[in-house]
């Protein structure tokens, strides 16, 4: 059996939004933006979880206060995009 080639392609998009999510927030942790912002409570709650998980598991990705998992997290999603098919951009 396999998986329609548009639901690949919905998942794809949907790891491409979570990428630059991701990217975002790390962009947001320079510049320090209002926290009671809804769109930046949105993008923490979103990313909270994963990066959470991420640093849990690897915990020598944060070295001296430099936190890597947004890395870790972009490679582990790149990664199962490819997985899935190759990429569907």
């Amino acid at each position: 059996m396999t998986i329609p080639y548009d639901f690949l392609r919905l998942l794809s998009f949907a790891i491409t939004i979570y990428i630059w999510l991701v990217i975002i927030r790390v962009l947001l942790s320079w510049v320090r933006p209002n926290p009671y912002n809804p769109a930046i409570q949105f993008i923490y709650r979103v990313t909270d979880p994963f990066l959470d998980a991420i640093r849990r598991a690897c915990p020598f990705l944060v070295i001296d206060g430099i936190d890597l998992s947004p890395i870790a997290a972009i490679v582990l999603l790149e990664v199962t995009r490819w997985f899935l098919g190759g990429g569907f951009y």
